[in-house]
Formats: structure tokens, C-alpha cells, sequence
């Protein structure tokens, strides 16, 4: 894993199963536009080919790489080994959003755990995978997930989380388009 290359080997792609946590960076096109860095976790990725990486948008409170993806598909997924051999995987390309109104969106879905909270899968369609030393990254020993976002959920149940979105979902920092149809 020591060669960048436009394609996830089987290697690269059982190391990143092994990963707890994943960030997303995206950013607009204006110059004066919030760049924006997200961490992610659960089991929400998965790799769909050597070329190809999807993982679950699940309801927060800003809809920042959303709105970036659809503006431009710009997009970088990084992992970090916090445990083991240190390493650094970014995995860069062109995202695409895919709701559940998208013909597509049932197939990649089948993907994941069901979770009320998803509001979109982002697809992406890598242009470069590019492991490099973590010899900077500390180690950190994992606990569990967090079941916070679940509960909540929970209780705000579909129609909440649809108002949620409404509310919240529609638009970025930068005024961009966010979801149609939260």
C-alpha cells in the first residue's frame, strides 16, 4: 500500500473495513466558500468495486458535503489508522448523491444496515487512492460506538427527522442547494 493508484486493491480495501472512523472533505467553489471536513463512522462504508466507494449521509445538523458534491463532485474520503501499523489512506474523486427518490438509490442501499437516520448515499467514483505513513497519527484504543445519534432518531421518527431536514437540510453555510426533498 505504498504507491498511490486510481484503484482500491484487496489489500487497501480490507485495511479500510478494519477502520473505525472516516473523514469527508469537500468545499465549494467560491473562493471565499466553508471548506468543510466531516468525520463518520458505525458501519456506514463499504467499497462497491476498485474504482468505486459509497458511504451512508445520515441526518445532521448541516448539509455541507451534500451541497458541495452537487455543485462540483469534488470529494476526498480519508482514513487513519488510530490502532496497528501506522497509515493514512486518502481515497480522492467525484462524488454523487443518490436519495431515496433516485432509481438508484434501493441498489445501494441493499449495502448498508438499514438506519432511519440516512437521508442520502454518496457515491464516488475514485480518481486517485493514495496511502501514505501515519507515523503522525496517535494511537487511540476504541470503546464502542455511539448510540446517541440512534436515539435520537428514534424519537424524532420519520416525519420528525423529514421536518428536521426541512428545517436544517435545505441549504449550506454558502446558501447551496442542499436536499430537494428532506
Amino acid at each position: 500500500m505504498d504507491a498511490q493508484s486510481a484503484g482500491i486493491d484487496d489489500e487497501t480495501a480490507a485495511w479500510i473495513r478494519q477502520q473505525r472512523v472516516f473523514f469527508v472533505a469537500t468545499a465549494p467553489l467560491a473562493k471565499d466558500g466553508h471548506v468543510n471536513c466531516s468525520p463518520k463512522g458505525g458501519d456506514a462504508f463499504r467499497v462497491l468495486d476498485p474504482k468505486t466507494v459509497a458511504y451512508q449521509d445520515l441526518t445532521g445538523s448541516g448539509i455541507e458535503t451534500v451541497a458541495h458534491v452537487r455543485e462540483n463532485g469534488r470529494i476526498v474520503i480519508m482514513f487513519c489508522a488510530f490502532e496497528g501499523e501506522p497509515l493514512i489512506v486518502r481515497l480522492h474523486g467525484r462524488g454523487e448523491v443518490v436519495t431515496p427518490a433516485d432509481a438508484e438509490f434501493a441498489s445501494l442501499a441493499s449495502h448498508f444496515p438499514a438506519h432511519l437516520a440516512m437521508r442520502a448515499i454518496i457515491k464516488v467514483r475514485l480518481t486517485r487512492v493514495a496511502p501514505s505513513c501515519g507515523f503522525g497519527v496517535p494511537r487511540l484504543a476504541y470503546e464502542g460506538p455511539r448510540t446517541q445519534l440512534d436515539a435520537w432518531a428514534t424519537k424524532r421518527g420519520r416525519a420528525g427527522l423529514e421536518t428536521y431536514r426541512r428545517e436544517k437540510n435545505t441549504a449550506s453555510l454558502d446558501g447551496l442547494p442542499g436536499l430537494d426533498n428532506p
